[in-house]
């Protein structure tokens, strides 16, 4: 029994860690609250098409080979004024 005890502590304790803890990624980046796979350069290029062509609602964002794009285009329909030069978190997009 003693050790059966000795044994759960431990277990318990990782149990509560892996509960508690956030493993998402420090490297996690958002652009208009789409997830970007890499970089968000594809996102930045959707909405700087998007801004360029005057698109005024998502039904006209370009359903294509690219999903970041296609989200970006979106981003700016949603929001035509964030601008393409930084994700969610005020990091810059090259």
């Amino acid at each position: 029994m003693l050790m059966l005890r000795m044994l759960a502590w431990p277990v318990l304790l990782a149990l509560t860690l892996a509960a508690t803890t956030d493993f998402s990624s420090a490297d996690d980046r958002t652009f208009g609250g789409y997830e970007c796979t890499d970089d968000c350069s594809g996102h930045k290029a959707g909405y700087e098409w998007a801004e360029r062509k005057g698109i005024k609602s998502s039904s006209d964002c370009p359903l294509g080979n690219s999903n970041s794009f296609y989200e970006g285009c979106l981003a700016y329909t949603e929001d035509p004024y964030r601008g393409s030069d930084a994700d969610d978190d005020g990091e810059d997009i090259d």
